[in-house]
């Protein structure tokens, strides 16, 4: 008999299908057997009665988690017995069970309560609770409606090298991977370069892959290596292009989790962010005036924000501003990286922004310098070599149009979309100074915390 999905019982009443899944749930009245049975679609309620004794005796073996394929008819629930959700008016009177692979007995109840370190040591089980699940069916949505905006926009995607010759940011926090003929790789930290040379080719481009980050941090909020969702076009006229096309972007992404993930929202006791039509704005500098004003403390010589102001900016967007968004914009040349456009309106300050959303910086980005002489001068302004760069630089030799972008984190962004304490949460398999499938080290020297 085809394999019916749960999701799509409802349709079913009265017929004898065949489903199959893994147990949640085995629960013994009397002579009755019942079981939670789910499937990547949904859960439905099997019931195992003494006219098929055979059901019966197969189902009383049952523990969590074993694997079954089990037969059986498709009935409405009394009035009275009806629960909500999906399948709730109905359950599957089980004719027949056939166990597909036993599991050992669980260490613990597969939705226990159980600390992170815990849950990340046994992440191949804990991520078949119900709120894991959750988490990773939204951030699955944010990566298509990310795709699905910018597609309609005109964007391209694309598939950036991980395994790179130099740092995009010019930075030391590389993983260095020996190569061939007695060189040394590095792995990416940004498709940065390789974006800006897309421009030059298809004009509007995305890619969506992983980068790797060797920084020392125990932070709630990073990663060693992350999913980076990256945009950069061609033929802007300022860094308030993205913005405007962020904007847009995020108002997208919400209607899209409304419409497909409402229930996951709800399981988790997550909201849906406020966005009105244009996020509040404001530069660096007149950021940290505000913070200074209002609480005293005086970061006004800091050539960034701290992540006490971000979480102070944020609170205070949504209060006078109805807003889990803030931008804050030009950034001094001296932090930002050498492809950053300096604005000429406001010297030492650059046409660049971050995106905070409810406490944290999730967006980093803004306009690049796209004459070939003014990138050679902020390659030298950092004390770096343009000769290390002239792969990279040939784009800009052969003509680049006024272009910018921005690189967003999708597991920092699914962490504060749904409330969660930690990004480890938001991270299928998280790699940091501890762990890479496994403890490293009990040793906590040389980390960075925030």
């Amino acid at each position: 008999m085809e394999r019916t999905t749960i999701v799509n019982l409802g349709g079913q009443i009265g017929k004898t299908v065949s489903i199959s899944g893994s147990v949640d749930v085995r629960r013994d009245h009397g002579k009755l057997v019942f079981l939670d049975i789910r499937d990547r679609s949904g859960k439905v309620q099997c019931v195992c009665l003494p006219n098929h004794p055979e059901a019966v005796a197969a189902a009383q073996t049952l523990r969590p988690e074993w694997v079954v394929r089990i037969e059986g008819i498709v009935n409405e629930r009394p009035e009275k017995m009806r629960a909500e959700g999906v399948n709730g008016n109905l359950e599957l009177e089980a004719v027949a069970i056939e166990v597909l692979a036993e599991a050992q007995e669980l260490p613990f109840e597969k939705d226990a309560d159980v600390n992170l370190d815990t849950y990340l040591d046994y992440l191949p089980l804990t991520l078949r609770g119900e709120k894991a699940r959750a988490i990773f069916r939204v951030q699955a949505e944010i990566a298509n409606a990310y795709r699905a905006f910018l597609n309609l926009e005109g964007f391209t995607e694309f598939q950036a090298p991980k395994l790179i010759g130099d740092d995009a940011e010019g930075g030391a926090n590389v993983f260095s991977v020996p190569y061939f003929n007695d060189k040394v790789a590095h792995l990416g930290t940004s498709p940065q370069f390789y974006k800006q040379i897309m421009v030059g080719v298809l004009e509007r481009v995305y890619a969506i892959g992983n980068v790797y980050r060797a920084e020392k941090h125990s932070t709630t909020r990073h990663l060693n290596e992350y999913t980076s969702m990256d945009a950069e076009m061609g033929f802007i006229t300022d860094h308030r292009d993205l913005m405007n096309l962020e904007t847009r972007l995020m108002h997208a992404l919400i209607k899209q989790l409304e419409m497909n993930c409402a229930g996951e929202f709800k399981l988790l006791g997550a909201t849906l962010p406020k966005a009105p039509e244009k996020f509040p704005t404001m530069k660096l500098r007149e950021a940290l005036e505000l913070i200074y004003k209002e609480t005293g403390r005086d970061n006004r010589n800091e050539p960034d924000l701290e992540p006490e102001d971000e979480r102070w900016l944020s609170e205070w967007a949504l209060r006078e501003h109805g807003s889990d968004y803030m931008f804050v914009t030009h950034y001094p040349v001296a932090k930002r990286p050498m492809y950053t456009f300096e604005d000429p309106e406001d010297p030492g300050y650059t046409r660049s922004f971050d995106l905070l959303f409810r406490g944290v910086e999730i967006t980093t980005g803004g306009q690049r310098r796209h004459n070939y002489e003014n990138l050679i001068e902020g390659i030298k302004m950092k004390g770096l070599d343009p000769e290390k760069f002239s792969y990279y630089l040939q784009a800009f030799k052969y003509g680049m149009p006024p272009h910018g972008g921005w690189g967003m984190g999708l597991e920092r962004l699914t962490q504060k979309m749904l409330g969660l304490a930690n990004v480890k949460e938001a991270t299928l398999f998280p790699r940091d100074i501890n762990r890479i499938d496994q403890l490293l080290s009990a040793h906590t020297a040389d980390i960075v915390e925030e």
